[in-house]
């Protein structure tokens, strides 16, 4: 996992209080999704063209070393939070050990990871021991023939067996995430719910984004977020619906908005809906990306990006900071995202971090 790294120290010193990551905007960053890899062990049809995409050479994927390097350059500038994504994070061998290194980085309060849950039956306990705080897991539907459909062979039973294993390991919080497509899966929303409330956890939908410059943006399959509180609403007779605070207790440091469901026999029933098209949240957008090769995205909307591992090699951790601090001040206002599958980047969502 090694790789040799510069030597010019960083400055100004270690320890040493640095102005927070603050954009033109006014918006401040303090929280960084992390890619380990850009594999994954299912193709699902809204992240992975049918095709495939071009993966990293094992020599471009960032080491350990370097990752909790860069990571080290973020949490002095003031990033607090950070999430463990992919492609499918838990096919990064030896991850557990990555998460003990991380935890142990002073600054980072808050440790996630995103997974499709294919290896939570073994590596749940692992996780949440080496330090994982929270989960979002993808399911997509619950019927096995459509999780299959829907992901290119994936096995629901397999990640359901992966759910029950994470909540027995006692995660701070687990979320379930599914991308909303009408005509697919926009009939399983209230059991999609139903499922997650019974055990105690948090359904979010996802509206689809039109990534891979739209190839993978059907037409006539858009469900906007609207659409999807008014359908989960109808669900339940007699139940009201309301928005929760920004600093309700489902928040986390994402973009999801969060409602609950209540009704005169029932105690609240939570959800989140993640709306980049038809209710931006652009304006509040705290968090960066950076890709399993080291490039830092500060807008998933778009392609740009600035290769932080060539500066880490090139003159340490002091110009990874200086790097940062450039990516920070050029960050967009926002995305292009069009409704009819427009404005998206190049990338699939798998090369550049879930």
């Amino acid at each position: 996992m090694s790789t040799a790294l510069a030597e010019r120290p960083a400055a100004p010193a270690p320890g040493e209080a640095m102005p927070p990551l603050v954009d033109r905007q006014l918006r401040q960053v303090e929280y960084l999704r992390l890619s380990v890899t850009d594999r994954c062990n299912l193709r699902c049809t809204y992240c992975i063209p049918e095709a495939g995409v071009e993966h990293l050479e094992r020599s471009d994927v960032l080491s350990f070393e370097e990752i909790v390097a860069l990571v080290r350059s973020f949490a002095r500038l003031g990033v607090r939070r950070l999430r463990l994504t992919g492609g499918e994070p838990t096919l990064r061998r030896e991850l557990p050990q990555l998460v003990t290194m991380l935890r142990a980085i002073p600054g980072i309060e808050d440790l996630a990871l995103s997974t499709n849950g294919l290896r939570l039956v073994e590596l749940a306990a692992p996780l949440r021991a080496a330090g994982v705080d929270r989960l979002n897991v993808s399911v997509d539907s619950l019927q096995p023939a459509r999780f299959a459909r829907i992901t290119r062979g994936g096995d629901v039973l397999r990640v359901r067996a992966g759910i029950e294993a994470a909540r027995a390991a006692g995660f701070r919080s687990i979320k379930l995430n599914a991308v909303a497509v009408r005509g697919f899966n926009d009939d399983e929303l209230p059991a999609i719910c139903a499922y997650a409330w019974e055990r105690g956890l948090i359904p979010r939908f996802i509206e689809q984004m039109p990534m891979a410059d739209g190839a993978l943006f059907v037409p006539g399959t858009f469900l906007g977020a609207a659409e999807i509180r008014a359908t989960i609403a109808a669900s339940v007779p007699g139940g009201r619906l309301v928005a929760e605070p920004a600093d309700g207790p489902a928040s986390g440091a994402g973009p999801a908005r969060y409602w609950r469901l209540e009704t005169d026999d029932a105690g609240p029933q939570r959800f989140g809906v993640i709306s980049p098209l038809t209710e931006h949240f652009c304006d509040t957008c705290n968090r960066v990306r950076l890709s399993a090769s080291g490039d830092l995205h500060t807008c998933l909307g778009h392609d740009d990006a600035t290769d932080l591992r060539a500066a880490l090699r090139a003159g340490g951790e002091g110009a990874v900071v200086e790097a940062i601090r450039a990516a920070i001040g050029a960050k967009r206002d926002g995305h292009q995202f069009g409704l009819l599958g427009i404005g998206g980047p190049r990338k699939a969502m798998v090369q550049i971090g879930g």
